[in-house]
């Protein structure tokens, strides 16, 4: 069962707006020169890196913006320009709002479940509501569309909508989720347990102080009765508060897992030992816990750098890799860290490789927020749809395609611009054509 990881496009309308409160690095560089071109073929150059290491690999395509229903259903009238127009005078904070590129990190796009895990034997994908943020809440509509296109044989996939738009089921999708398993390697039809991670839970008083909690234990509870996972197989957790508060927004940021491997940071899990002994007993004797202590790595050298924002993945003939942002490569302690794991014969992870990733970092996300992970059987792999499944010849094409459509740099007076609009829907129509999804897109029907 291949772990497929579907990489979002980094959207044309790529921008610093610092939209996010407790996101550390997006509010560090609110207001800077974004690079839409170059984002987009870092996270490009990422995909063909994971290719070239013999992992399955996928792409999704980025949202429409700016949303210009968004600003309709705001109040703003007119013409698709004159509504741009307005929103600049009146509202610029809305104006970037609805031009922000967020949808790139695919990783909060959907809750997944393999379908060894769940009751009926199709994959599982719960589209999230995101509701925390007004430009990330916005996403969820043309995300289920999405998903619906590339997920089409509905004998093998089952796509849910997202969840009701309520604080008490906030769901930041599978950035708070980690699917491990027995198998050192992938698994070939055996049942996974399902760790869910939220920042709050009513009755709980325990609660981040500075920051938003954004993810709520009912939405998770939620999501694991529509799969039809085995209650058994599932542990559920909340995230230490104190992280939340030093820029852990969502578990991702502090904790990454891959097969029977979880490396954490000990200000993970509020609980941290009854979390460890849960999983520890799902998973079986080869259960391996690496917790990096503060001592070693500070929990803002690991924000700074997003240590745990790598992807662990498995790749034939080398073994379990790291991937991890260059941050965390020139943050000394970081790298201290990277360079023991690896050299510690019982640590499972084999080599790492560093990414240039820094126009996504600089809006704060890293690898693993790139990346929606989808276990998939050979066949259900196969179903997928034909264009988004990544190859040599597809890097080649969707770089063409970016060095033709977007801007090399975007500051924020650009997004009043309404030909950023017409742009963005030209490069969006062409990709749906590259990607053979048809006409997925509001503008396009």
């Amino acid at each position: 069962m291949p772990e497929v990881n579907f990489d979002s496009i980094v959207g044309p309308t790529h921008n610093y707006a610092g939209l996010s409160p407790g996101n550390v690095a997006s509010t560090r560089h609110r207001g800077e020169t974004a690079r839409p071109r170059e984002a987009a073929l870092q996270g490009l150059a990422k995909m063909a890196a994971l290719h070239e290491l013999g992992v399955a690999q996928g792409v999704l395509p980025p949202q429409e913006r700016p949303s210009v229903a968004l600003l309709r259903a705001l109040g703003f009238a007119g013409r698709d320009h004159e509504v741009i127009g307005r929103a600049a005078r009146e509202d610029p904070v809305l104006l970037a709002r609805a031009s922000s590129a967020s949808s790139m990190w695919a990783a909060n796009a959907a809750t997944v479940s393999a379908s060894d895990d769940c009751a009926d034997r199709r994959v599982h994908l719960t589209v999230a509501n995101l509701r925390t943020m007004l430009h990330r809440a916005i996403e969820a509509p043309q995300t289920e569309r999405t998903l619906r296109a590339v997920f089409a044989d509905e004998t093998r996939f089952v796509v849910h909508p997202a969840l009701p738009s309520a604080d008490v089921l906030g769901d930041e999708g599978a950035a708070n989720h980690t699917r491990l398993h027995a198998s050192g390697a992938d698994p070939d039809g055996t049942p996974g347990i399902d760790l869910f991670v939220h920042g709050r839970a009513e009755g709980d008083p325990r609660r981040p102080k500075l920051h938003p909690a954004r993810h709520a234990l009912e939405a998770s509870q939620a999501v694991a009765r529509r799969h039809g996972l085995d209650p058994a197989r599932v542990v559920f957790a909340l995230q230490d508060p104190r992280a939340i508060d030093a820029g852990v927004f969502h578990n991702d940021v502090i904790a990454v897992g891959h097969g029977p491997l979880l490396l954490h940071h000990e200000l993970a899990f509020a609980d941290r030992d009854e979390v460890l002994a849960a999983l520890r007993a799902r998973v079986g004797p080869s259960f391996r816990a690496v917790e990096v202590k503060s001592a070693r790595v500070p929990i803002e050298s690991a924000v700074k750098s997003y240590l745990f924002n790598s992807q662990l993945v498995w790749s034939p003939g080398v073994g379990r890799v790291l991937i991890a942002p260059t941050e965390s490569q020139e943050d000394p302690a970081t790298r201290a860290e990277i360079d023991r794991l690896v050299a510690d014969p019982s640590v499972p992870i084999a080599a790492v490789r560093f990414m240039n990733l820094r126009e996504s970092m600089r809006n704060g996300g890293g690898p693993a927020c790139l990346r929606l992970r989808v276990p998939l059987t050979e066949g259900e792999w196969g179903a997928v749809a034909s264009g988004c499944r990544f190859s040599a010849s597809l890097h080649e094409r969707l770089s063409s395609w970016v060095r033709r459509f977007y801007r090399e740099s975007i500051d924020p007076r650009d997004l009043a611009d309404p030909s950023l609009l017409d742009e963005s829907r030209a490069a969006l129509d062409e990709l749906t054509r590259i990607l053979g999804l048809g006409s997925i897109y509001e503008f396009q029907r």
